[in-house]
């Protein structure tokens, strides 16, 4: 049973329920029911009674009585819900508590929940569809191409992730792990998610030179289309923010928080779940019209907001993206082995590269491309009209060597703001010296070898020795 009705003060008050004698309860369902209370006066007090059946767990009913105050227009509730363990003793009797300021409602005999409700101003009425209409065309004018609105049950997929840790393809991202059910359970990230609002920026630089020619040219350094511009970190957190800020200006006791790649954040499946797209066999979101070149960002929010279908997948018996996978990353539809893929041993992984992965890198020292770039559906993308992320200090095409030869004050000041800028200088040589290892031999590429073969750094030293070893014997 939800306690539905305005409190004066901004307090925040309990209604204990206690168990009937005899019981031993473990969980319960609290069943909404509309309650209309008129010329209420601080300092007064109701008890409704209601007998409930069925099991429910403490989080659900949770959300259950937040969606049903936010369906009242209780915009300013909160409200929370948890087992009381010590319920089972011997009780009778009511359990209402006064507040100094404030005037609380409802007890019940149900067995062992403790609800409480509050706000602190008249009820606001908001109609929902509207408003979720009016985020669409927000978020059209902050600069993304879609938003769409998803719960927040990811049940399903939760199974998949652990199995996914479990088998230890995570490699070294122990972060992945030790979160615990909070990437798959918004709830507990954020207490009073209601529904998640997922939102798609697309990153393609217009100008950038050919993936597939850089890739070719083995003395050029390659580095992932979505990191030649400004950290997109930077630039998608900032417009999630205003757009969250214009939902609070609009929404009196609107909670959110934002997130971009940030957080333990299942964000392909929600996006999936907000009808942004499908998950393709290479495990990113994919649009028909945008194909896989975009961002992707999160809202939590603790408003009922009504939910986007899911698309339908379109990859068929494609299977170009397995294929197309320098290392054979792509172990199976759907399943990436992180301690194979290139963007993983290029950003994430921080120690000695794998030796027989290492002629697989080629020229790629950022990341990697190459199942995007063998997607059907990425002939459907659009370019990215966003001058933050335009190419910056050329590289969509420039020499390793001369990536090799800058200096750490080079680095810092050429990659501030970037998203390369936080794998740090020394790994940023290490990734360098695997492409030169790799690329075509001339005196060029021996001399800027050589020039790093007694560098302080250990990492530095071993990757450069395995890359002239490796042009000696080409």
């Amino acid at each position: 049973m939800s306690l539905l009705r305005p409190f004066y003060e901004e307090n925040v008050m309990p209604v204990e329920f206690i168990a009937e004698s005899g019981r031993f309860p473990f969980f319960i369902m609290v069943q909404t029911v509309q309650v209309e209370v008129a010329q209420i006066q601080p300092g007064c007090m109701i008890r409704l009674q209601q007998r409930v059946g069925r099991a429910f767990h403490a989080t659900c009913i949770s959300q259950s009585i937040q969606d049903a105050t936010h369906q009242r227009g209780l915009a300013c509730a909160e409200v929370a819900a948890q087992i009381d363990h010590y319920a089972g003793f011997e009780a009778t009797g009511e359990a209402l508590r006064e507040c100094e300021r404030g005037a609380l409602v409802g007890e019940s005999h149900a067995d062992s929940a403790i609800i409480g409700a509050m706000q602190d101003e008249t009820p606001q009425r908001v109609d929902y569809t509207a408003l979720t209409a009016q985020i669409r065309v927000w978020a059209e004018e902050l600069g993304f191409q879609y938003a769409g609105i998803s719960d927040t049950d990811l049940s399903a997929a939760e199974n998949g992730l652990l199995e996914w840790l479990a088998q230890g393809l995570c490699g070294e991202m122990d972060y992945m792990a030790s979160h615990g059910t909070k990437r798959s359970r918004p709830d507990e990230l954020m207490p009073g998610t209601l529904r998640v609002i997922s939102l798609r920026m697309d990153y393609a630089p217009p100008a950038a030179r050919d993936s597939r020619q850089v890739l070719a040219e083995g003395e050029r350094a390659f580095i992932s289309r979505y990191a030649l511009g400004r950290d997109y970190h930077k630039v998608l957190r900032h417009r999630l923010a205003q757009l969250a800020d214009r939902i609070r200006a609009e929404v009196a006791g609107f909670d959110g928080r934002v997130f971009t790649d940030s957080a333990p954040v299942m964000e392909v499946e929600l996006a999936r779940k907000a009808g942004l797209g499908w998950r393709g066999k290479h495990t990113l979101l994919l649009s028909r019209e945008h194909g896989s070149w975009f961002f992707l960002g999160e809202i939590y929010v603790n408003l009922p907001l009504p939910v986007d279908a899911p698309q339908q997948e379109h990859c068929g018996s494609c299977a170009r993206c397995l294929d197309a996978c320098p290392t054979r990353a792509i172990v199976a539809p759907y399943r990436v082995d992180a301690r194979r893929c290139i963007s993983y041993l290029t950003i994430e992984f921080k120690g000695s590269m794998p030796i027989e992965l290492r002629p697989l890198i080629g020229n790629r020292i950022y990341g990697c491309d190459d199942c995007q770039l063998a997607c059907p559906w990425n002939g459907f993308a659009q370019s990215s009209i966003e001058p933050d992320f335009a190419v910056r200090h050329g590289l969509d095409d420039i020499a390793l060597a001369e990536l090799f030869a800058w200096d750490e004050a080079a680095f810092k000041a050429k990659l501030a703001g970037s998203a390369i800028y936080r794998i740090g200088y020394e790994q940023w040589l290490r990734n360098i010296a695997v492409a030169l290892g790799n690329a075509p031999s001339n005196v060029i590429i021996e001399a800027s070898l050589q020039a790093r073969a007694d560098h302080p750094s250990a990492l530095v030293r071993e990757h450069v020795a395995w890359a002239l070893m490796r042009q000696g014997s080409q």
